[in-house]
């Protein structure tokens, strides 16, 4: 069966629905945080944050994803308390602002409760809950969507020689496992996104494997999240800096939807929006 027609490819969890049968969704990204990777995205104070979000959806962003914490190869952890003071009270200010879905980007669980608990739809989790039994078990409780992403290692030390001999069949079953592990947690299979992690413990050419083989991943029977925006393997490609990514970011982001993309993850919304609007045409061609 085709993913894509199956019941499980809409979520619905309190009165919110995605229908990835219909729809590839734009999901904004807003770094609340001094040290992301690309400059530009940076948005410490919680005004400029606000202000990046509020752009974002009236752009046509159907979720933002705020982060208090830069997961960059090589970054340094952030103590859980500062993380917390820079995500919660923002998504509350967020919340009282639009209705649009808000997720929290984040590897512990007490910022994601606190993120919940100000106002955020779903949990965006850096790493996938390895080994993390209390906090899939919160999630279970909370009852929203969680995204379980693939990553080898940590963000310190996760590019430090990754190495894979098949990189499409390897993450495809870490992500399988990543995902039955949650639902013995009590996590609902239902509620389940998967991401393939690209940029987190992979080579160049196991990112552009990732992307051609998407398919492969969205037949394990979950919607799909990429996040390729302005990453340093676009660089070895294209040869360009950060800041001059964004035509590299858009011919990846096409690729990864119409392989099967149903989330894309970006810092450039508009043209994120454009991608997922013409994918969409293409796929209800007869």
């Amino acid at each position: 069966m085709d993913p894509r027609t199956s019941p499980l490819a809409r979520l619905e969890w309190r009165g919110r629905a995605l229908d990835f049968a219909e729809r590839v969704y734009v999901m904004g990204i807003v770094n609340a945080t001094p040290d992301s990777f690309y400059p530009a995205s940076r948005a410490p104070e919680m005004a400029r944050a606000l202000e990046a979000a509020l752009g974002m959806i009236e752009a046509g962003a159907d979720i933002i994803d705020v982060g208090g914490e830069s997961t960059r190869p090589g970054s340094a952890p952030v103590d859980e308390a500062e993380e917390t003071r820079r995500t919660a009270p923002l998504i509350r200010e967020l919340r009282r602002s639009c209705g649009a879905l808000i997720s929290v980007d984040t590897r512990r669980r007490a910022v994601a409760e606190a993120a919940l608990e100000a106002g955020a739809d779903m949990v965006n989790v850096v790493g996938g809950l390895a080994e993390n039994e209390e906090f899939a078990s919160a999630l279970a409780r909370a009852g929203v969507p969680v995204v379980l992403m693939h990553m080898r290692g940590t963000p310190a030390d996760m590019q430090k020689n990754p190495h894979y001999d098949d990189a499409v069949r390897e993450v495809t079953g870490e992500l399988r496992a990543l995902m039955e592990r949650a639902v013995e947690c009590g996590v609902r299979r239902e509620l389940v996104v998967l991401d393939p992690g690209i940029g987190f413990g992979k080579r160049v050419e196991d990112n552009l494997a990732l992307l051609a083989g998407l398919d492969r991943i969205r037949a394990l029977g979950r919607p799909v999240l990429i996040g390729v925006s302005r990453k340093s393997f676009l660089q070895a490609v294209t040869g360009r800096p950060v800041e001059d990514r964004l035509a590299g970011t858009v011919a990846a982001n096409t690729l990864a939807a119409l392989r099967g993309a149903d989330i894309l993850r970006v810092h450039d919304v508009p043209e994120a929006v454009d991608v997922a609007r013409f994918v969409e045409s293409v796929r209800r061609l007869p």
